[in-house]
């Protein structure tokens, strides 16, 4: 097996295993700790992305007063989201699955 086949499995395992870690992982799982956005870290500042991965979190769990206290725009970003997953998982799958192309004999 070549190494780009190998990595095209290991990239489809890993878009099947990461909503499912997801769901495993309780939704309150990212709401205590430092926070990893560079506005609030260094300035203070929350932007339109702060408490995005918290929101999600809770909305995978289905926790909607969480998600909408969080940040309202996660209302909005995790159908975008889930469609995303759903046309990448399509991709890997069709990757996996095709056949490799001959390498074209040279008639010299």
């Amino acid at each position: 097996m070549k190494t780009g086949k190998l990595f095209d499995y290991a990239y489809l395992v890993f878009l099947i295993l990461t909503p499912v870690i997801v769901l495993i992982l309780p939704a309150d799982y990212f709401d205590y700790g430092p926070t990893i956005c560079p506005s609030k870290r260094f300035f203070d500042i929350e932007c339109f992305g702060c408490g995005m991965t918290r929101a999600v979190m809770h909305l995978v769990h289905l926790d909607f007063d969480s998600a909408i206290y969080f940040n309202k725009a996660s209302l909005l970003l995790a159908p975008v989201l889930g469609a995303l997953w759903v046309f990448w998982i399509k991709n890997a799958i069709i990757k996996v699955l095709e056949k490799p192309t001959p390498a074209p004999t040279d008639l010299h």
